[in-house]
């Protein structure tokens, strides 16, 4: 009878009981990997994730390993670092109590992949890198955009060498997120208190960074517009409190060869667009737009010509001159397909580069759009070595 060596890896996963570690971490990722039998090596191998929940209620942790099956949870974070058994820490907890989770399992030896942003400062989150490096510890960021099926088929759409000389790159991310006083938030309030570690720019900067430099080119510079539109909501208990982080963000970056990017990044903004975010791609030859899922493309001899005429009905319909990219594999969940490349490093040493360098990067372009927000200036990018 034919059996399969299974390589287990005992993971710590911090602060699962939020709405985006539950989901898409535990749920979507850990277990959908468990329910499949493992990541495949080969025939005769897997590797099996064997999860304990930590974090800090003890009454949501043991709702969720009831509801999940699993039978692993503590709130002790010291008891479950000092147990050789578990390998791995992974953490998705608020961004303030990152950076002392991490050093604690870095110290204990643990491989580390967490959430970004990393930490709340530049310094900090190339501290962590520093430091596990030198532990020798592996590790690795979140950054699950680059695995959606939009920017997969536009990464496609490139590599064919569609676009030409690509020119721009603009991106629309947001959505209204409710204040809290008639209608129910879709965000918890610490996103929008600054000394929670709240902000738009602080939160999604990490995204268009590991976006930008994968896709289209390493961010040079940036120019960046901050603002707070709604300066009071209402926080899960139904008391108003002021919100002083910045809710929506207007920024320009210059790239290395040429490419000028622009990014709207907004939680005060009704969505009349594709998805809820979309990116333009303009080139001499053609110009491609995607959403989380689809990805559209206008060649440039099927351009329309259109002229300006503001007295008359346009006769164009612009919507009809673009085309879909067709489905061209089957697309998984982008957050599990990190996980199984993260697991394969883990287990095989098989490369693995959006380590805690690349997490710091994204703080970095958010710690230096915020000090073009200041200064209103443009503010170039270092390298971080």
């Amino acid at each position: 009878m034919h059996s399969t060596k299974t390589h287990r890896v005992g993971i710590i996963m911090n602060g699962v009981t939020g709405r985006m570690g539950t989901n898409q971490h535990l749920i979507r990722s850990i277990l959908a990997i468990i329910k499949s039998g493992g990541v495949r090596l080969n025939d005769d191998e897997a590797i099996v994730p064997d999860p304990v929940l930590v974090g800090r209620n003890a009454t949501k942790l043991q709702k969720l390993a009831e509801s999940t099956g699993l039978s692993k949870w503590s709130t002790d974070l010291d008891a479950v670092l000092s147990d050789p058994s578990n390998t791995v820490y992974f953490d998705a907890q608020t961004t303030s109590l990152r950076v002392s989770s991490v050093t604690k399992a870095i110290s204990a030896g643990k491989h580390v992949y967490c959430e970004k942003p990393t930490a709340g400062s530049t310094d900090e989150a190339y501290g962590l890198y520093v430091q596990a490096k030198r532990a020798g510890v592996k590790n690795g960021v979140v950054q699950d955009k680059l695995w959606l099926p939009g920017l997969v088929k536009l990464k496609t759409v490139m590599n064919s060498g569609f676009f030409g000389r690509i020119l721009s790159v603009r991106g629309e991310f947001g959505y209204w997120v409710f204040e809290g006083d008639t209608v129910n938030p879709q965000r918890p309030s610490w996103n929008y208190r600054k000394g929670e570690g709240g902000g738009i720019i602080l939160d999604m900067f990490a995204h268009w960074r590991y976006v930008l430099d994968n896709l289209f080119g390493p961010v040079k510079s940036v120019s960046c517009l901050g603002a707070t539109h709604i300066p009071e909501r209402w926080d899960e208990k139904g008391k108003p409190y002021a919100s002083d982080a910045d809710d929506s963000a207007y920024a320009t970056f210059q790239l290395e060869g040429g490419v000028v990017a622009h990014f709207n990044s907004s939680w005060a903004v009704r969505v009349r667009r594709d998805d809820l975010l979309t990116i333009q791609v303009d080139g001499t030859k053609g110009s491609a737009v995607c959403g989380l899922r689809q990805c559209w493309v206008q060649p440039y001899s099927a351009t329309p010509r259109p002229v300006w005429n503001p007295d008359v009905d346009n006769p164009i319909n612009f919507q009809t001159a673009w085309t879909p990219v067709p489905d061209y594999q089957t697309y998984d969940n982008a957050f599990k397909i990190q996980w199984e490349l993260f697991l394969r490093h883990i287990v095989t040493g098989e490369p693995f580069r959006w380590d805690l360098r690349e997490g710091a990067k994204g703080v970095q372009l958010a710690e230096k759009a915020l000090e073009s927000c200041q200064k209103h200036c443009w503010v170039d990018i270092p390298d971080l070595g």
